[in-house]
């Protein structure tokens, strides 16, 4: 079987922000059931949103069980292997930021093939990438990353941007699509790793 391009992105991207969705999970001592939820709700939520603003229904998580596998099993690897890990907030980060990076560009791929203009594909690839991990947060309880200082659709945005541009030069797509992919996953990690955040609105108390 071959894939394009375009489904060998969602297909990574599903499978890290379900082991993304994962990890989150297990940090809140959450049941076996209650951790594959999570891993679903983070995998499919940005996918889902930006199918329903583009009216293509019936949702491709419905149409195609692929997906629901694919969920499934990467679910399945991470709990299988988390006692090889010290650390699940850096494995979190790690694989949150991946799938930010690849979310984001396959949902402009999405939307270029609507015909959208360049700022609604900019803004429709921040929401396949960021919306997932807003509906893991607050079913979490916690205050979705994206509404803090931390840099998150910012680096969506920025990725967007880049990848216009690197489209507009004389590189083929693949290469646009894998630059643009590094480079909002580099900036989410980056940003953490020397605490760069957005300007605050509030004194310091």
């Amino acid at each position: 079987m071959k894939f394009t391009f375009l489904e060998i992105i969602d297909i990574l991207g599903v499978m890290a922000f379900s082991i993304s969705g994962v990890f989150a999970a297990m940090e809140k001592r959450l049941d076996i059931f209650g951790v594959f939820i999570i891993a679903f709700v983070t995998a499919m939520g940005g996918g889902t949103l930006r199918d329903l603003i583009l009216g293509n229904t019936p949702l491709f998580w419905l149409t195609d069980k692929t997906f629901g596998w694919l969920v499934f099993s990467s679910a399945l690897m991470a709990i299988f292997f988390r006692k090889y890990l010290r650390n699940f907030r850096k494995t979190l980060l790690l694989f949150d930021s991946l799938g930010l990076g690849l979310f984001t560009i396959a949902g402009m791929q999405i939307a270029m093939r609507y015909g959208l203009s360049a700022t609604a594909c900019i803004a429709l690839g921040t929401i396949t990438g960021c919306f997932g991990g807003i509906l893991r947060d607050i079913t979490l309880n916690k205050i979705p990353i994206i509404f803090e200082k931390e840099i998150y659709a910012s680096a969506c945005i920025v990725g967007g941007v880049v990848y216009l541009l690197l489209l507009k030069t004389t590189l083929i797509r693949e290469v646009a699509d894998v630059i643009s992919i590094c480079v909002v996953t580099c900036i989410r990690l980056l940003a953490v790793r020397f605490d760069v955040r957005l300007p605050s609105l509030y004194r310091s108390q």
